[in-house]
Order: C-alpha cells, then structure tokens, then sequence
C-alpha cells in the first residue's frame, strides 16, 4: 500500500514594503498608485519597469526629458505641483499584479498626515482602477473630513494595461494634469 501523499500548503507570498511620498510642500496633485512592483521596489523608483507609460506621460505633459535620470524626473515633478504616492504601505504579494495582493494583509498608507502635511492638494489621481477602488475601500471611509477634494480615475500606465493605446492614455493624464 502506497504511502498517503502529504500536500504543503503554498508559502504566503512575500511582504511588499512601499515608499515614502514624493511631495513638494506646495504639491497641488497627488497621483496614487497601489502598490510598487517588482521592479520599482527592485531599484527603489516610483514606476521604474522600463514599459511603464507613467515617466514618459508625465514628461510629455509637463516638458522634461522622460530620460533623464531618476533625480531630475523627480526634481521636475515636484516642480510642477505633483506628488506621487501609492495607496498602500505594505502588503503581500507574489509578483507585480495588483490582481495578487492578499487583500487581508494590506496597510494603507496614513493619509491625514499627508494630507495636513500637504494642504494645497486638491485633487488625487489614481492611476488605475485598483488603486481607485482600494483608496475608496480602505482610506476613504476613515479619512478624517477635511477639505474638499477632487478625485479623478485614470487609466493605468502599467504595461499589464495593455488595452489602452498610449496616446489614449496620454490624453487622459494630459487633462487631469494640466488642469492643475
């Protein structure tokens, strides 16, 4: 008689840790994303992976060289009124697909610091549909009444959100950014 087969249960998927804000005190816009991947946590970048549309979209509405390094894309950024941030602090995740966070292990960032810290904010933009839905699902219902602010979804620069064309895109972020 064979020996009964054990099964392991799968490891748990390792914890992500996101970055600090990038704001000016004078940031008048805030774009969030969910959570960094693989790529961005790998070289401790916002949007790092070389196919995402965020850098080279931003540069085009606001004029900087989408190839510069890191520090002056940053640099231009902040110049222009923009602060980037990701909904959450931490969670588990395998892999770079909001698609894969355990949603009972994400810690959403502390917004009513951010926002006191940053009163000029006016409008948030989500960048994608998951970091819309996890701010309205886990930050909004206890965000502390402030001000008022405008929130606007986008469509996501991530090269898994392959179904937009870039200029497509470009057009969306365009409107949401230059109205700042």
């Amino acid at each position: 008689m064979a020996a009964p087969a054990v099964t392991r249960a799968a490891p748990a998927p390792p914890r992500v840790r996101g970055f600090a804000p990038l704001a000016a005190p004078r940031a008048r816009v805030l774009v969030l994303g969910s959570m960094p991947g693989v790529a961005s946590l790998r070289q401790q970048q916002y949007y790092a992976h070389p196919r995402n549309a965020f850098w080279p979209i931003a540069a085009a509405v606001f004029g900087f060289d989408a190839g510069a390094d890191y520090a002056r894309r940053v640099a231009a950024l902040t110049a222009a009124g923009v602060a980037l941030w990701d909904v959450l602090q931490a969670c588990q995740r395998a892999g770079s697909l909001d698609a894969d966070i355990d949603m009972a292990t994400a810690e959403p960032n502390d917004f009513d610091a951010f926002f006191r810290a940053h009163p000029a904010i006016v409008r948030v933009c989500f960048n994608g549909g998951k970091a819309a839905a996890l701010f309205r699902r886990r930050v909004l219902p206890q965000l502390a009444p402030a001000r008022s602010l405008q929130y606007l979804d986008l469509p996501s620069t991530s090269p898994a959100h392959a179904a937009m064309r870039w200029h497509d895109k470009l057009a969306a972020w365009r409107h949401a950014l230059d109205a700042s």
